[in-house]
């Protein structure tokens, strides 16, 4: 299709692992470019509560969103399960820091803003990715994929809500 010959990526890549790996890293960067594109849409100051939920709310939409129009990248963004280990939650900053990183950031603001306890903060992270995650490998590739899309928002709204009353 792009009038090269198949092999013609490993000019530029040692192997197949090291092709993969660069791919990953562009549409994990893609992926955290669409959260932070969805939380700088929000308005509402820092601190306080309504605000700091519907940028929560952001980065869950704009992970299912990529999950579903992106469904290639989203599976190769989490082909190197090395790059997804546990890391401390001093990532990068802004825009450039890691799709778990900006998770970590929308909660940390919910505790700042008071609605999520800060004894409940430690790891909370990874429930909230795990059950996000599911949703949109059901349904971006998954066995749910060919549901309407009235029963897919409905769905999301769930889940939306259901990890909501989790945090509280």
């Amino acid at each position: 299709m792009v009038g090269v010959v198949p092999n013609a990526a490993y000019r530029h890549f040692a192997d197949r692992d090291e092709l993969i790996a660069a791919v990953s890293a562009a549409a994990l960067r893609e992926l955290a470019r669409s959260m932070a594109d969805g939380v700088a849409r929000v308005r509402g100051r820092h601190g306080d509560p309504s605000a700091a939920l519907r940028r929560f709310h952001a980065i869950g939409a704009a992970y299912l969103r990529f999950a579903r129009e992106e469904p290639g990248l989203f599976a190769i963004a989490f082909a190197r399960p090395a790059q997804h280990a546990y890391s401390p939650p001093d990532g990068g900053t802004g825009p450039d820091r890691a799709p778990l990183d900006h998770l970590r950031a929308a909660l940390d603001e919910l505790v700042g803003a008071g609605v999520l306890d800060p004894s409940r903060r430690s790891g909370i992270e990874f429930p909230v990715w795990s059950t996000v995650h599911g949703l949109a490998v059901l349904t971006g590739q998954g066995p749910l994929r060919d549901l309407p899309g009235t029963i897919r928002r409905q769905l999301d709204e769930l889940t939306s809500r259901f990890i909501d009353q989790s945090l509280t």
